[in-house]
């Protein structure tokens, strides 16, 4: 009987290092991709995650659009499939 009460302490420890180890890291995760994605604007290089690479020309509530090379073909995507987000290409005024 004494042998069943000893065995909680061992679960719960292991459940804290599963939740440290796995689900933390991933919530904070998608709540860095979450406010990267809300802080888009126009003139931001992005790229999707299929791999296609662009500048944003138009930002709606849950799609994105933008134009990918010198051809100026626009896309529009849904926001989450944004990947990655580089640095605004505004041309300077002169």
């Amino acid at each position: 009987m004494d042998g069943g009460f000893a065995m909680i302490p061992m679960i719960l420890v292991m459940v804290g290092i599963f939740y440290f180890f796995m689900i933390r890291p991933e919530q904070k995760k998608k709540k860095n991709l979450a406010e990267m994605r809300s802080a888009l604007k126009a003139g931001d290089t992005i790229t999707t995650i299929g791999g296609i690479h662009g500048k944003v020309v138009n930002i709606g509530e849950d799609k994105i659009t933008f134009e990918t090379g010198e051809d100026r073909v626009r896309i529009q995507v849904a926001k989450w499939a944004i990947s990655t987000v580089g640095k605004s290409t505004e041309e300077p005024a002169k």
